[in-house]
């Protein structure tokens, strides 16, 4: 089931890919399994039509998914390789961060602190509240 939260601020057809992308990824659509409609997804998360095709179209360009004319849309076969390789592409701006970070003073332990938190789920602590 997609989850939106339509008061996050975060575009909503950027969370339909989202969370599109994290069930590929465990597995909830693996390969050629067939996705709902665009009407049927809709109705579902009671979003309109024309932003549910926007984030397939989207899916779509990356080589996430693809169309059968008559049939609908499908997961590609190598749709969980695409999706980790443009997730790796995000470690580039987080070196970028960590320079900015650095030149602001921020040492490297509390980078590193942080990103730890992030990674074992616990909620990060503002930079004022580390200092």
């Amino acid at each position: 089931m997609l989850i939106i939260d339509k008061l996050s601020g975060v575009p909503i057809f950027e969370q339909i890919i989202d969370n599109i992308q994290l069930l590929i990824i465990q597995g909830v659509y693996p390969a050629d399994t067939k996705l709902l409609s665009v009407r049927t997804f809709s109705q579902e998360l009671n979003v309109n039509p024309n932003t549910l095709q926007k984030a397939f179209t989207e899916l779509e360009r990356e080589g996430i998914c693809y169309s059968v004319t008559g049939s609908g849309r499908y997961v590609s076969k190598n749709a969980a390789e695409i999706i980790r390789k443009n997730k790796l592409s995000h470690l580039d701006e987080i070196a970028n961060m960590v320079s900015s970070l650095k030149l602001f003073g921020v040492t490297k332990e509390q980078i590193i602190e942080c990103v730890n938190e992030a990674y074992s789920g616990a909620k990060a602590k503002k930079g004022a509240e580390k200092q």
